[in-house]
């Protein structure tokens, strides 16, 4: 192969630079991709979390709804039982749901208790009881906090935050556990494979000491050279149908014995 010339160089650098007219249409699609990116970013920075709704007091979810929208949610769905509130959240998995726990057809309690279960959102509670045991009930089905009425900013706000935050800390640890458990299952995978693999490199091993040792009494015993030795047991494994090794252990068992009985 000749040498490349000064002349050769130049001439390869000039096809590798690029046009006016490919350097405006590079520049035009990388504007175009940032400029997306940068829209992308700022419709997820600006969107408002959203809520679903569940109270059956009318006058009182107007009052939440109102409360909520002024303070930047987007009230996405409103829900007058439990079983309306289920059926929102799926629709439109919001970002947080407010349940009342006395509703009509089904209890708030209850409806979160699916809702939780299905992990679509977290859920703050929202009662006019004091009760310990209805505050339990809510935790044991799953609810994220709770607020007393009269519905306050003060309260409600601060648990709304509270709850998004624990559902996506419980999300992240679970996303985490999976994917530890896929890590483990693909290394339980991967140790099995190396164990059959060093299963099979033993078993070769083992074919080919009993091979040698057949193959030497052959030679020994019935003239056979080295080669042709190999050759016959070869073969007759294929032939027969007879792994090398049962033939092999065939070999050393026969003239083996004959071995002991000149002993």
């Amino acid at each position: 192969m000749g040498r490349m010339t000064v002349q050769d160089m130049d001439k390869e650098h000039e096809e590798e630079v690029l046009t006016e007219e490919e350097l405006d249409t590079l520049a035009a699609g990388g504007d175009a991709a940032s400029t997306a990116e940068q829209d992308e970013e700022k419709k997820t920075e600006g969107r408002k979390p959203t809520v679903v709704v569940a109270e059956d007091e009318s006058v009182n979810r107007m009052d939440l709804v109102a409360m909520l929208e002024d303070n930047g949610y987007d009230v996405v769905g409103q829900a007058a039982n439990g079983e309306e509130a289920i059926a929102l959240t799926r629709e439109f998995k919001p970002d947080v749901v407010c349940m009342d726990v006395k509703m009509p057809h089904m209890d708030g309690i209850t409806a979160a208790g699916v809702i939780c279960d299905e992990n679509i959102a977290p859920v703050v509670m929202l009662t006019a009881f004091s009760q310990i045991d209805l505050v339990k009930q809510a935790i044991g089905a799953g609810a994220m906090a709770y607020v007393t009425k009269p519905y306050e900013e003060s309260k409600l706000l601060p648990a709304l935050a509270v709850a998004m935050g624990r559902f996506a800390e419980i999300n992240e640890l679970l996303d985490s556990v999976e994917r530890n458990e896929n890590e483990l299952k693909d290394t339980q995978e991967k140790l099995k494979d190396t164990e059959e693999q060093l299963k099979k490199a033993q078993d070769t091993l083992e074919e080919r000491k009993l091979v040698d040792r057949a193959k030497g009494l052959l030679m020994d015993k019935a003239n056979f050279t080295e080669q042709g030795a190999f050759r016959w047991i070869q073969k007759t494994s294929m032939d027969q149908r007879i792994p090398k090794k049962r033939l092999a252990q065939a070999i050393i068992e026969k003239y083996g014995e004959d071995d002991q009985d000149n002993d």
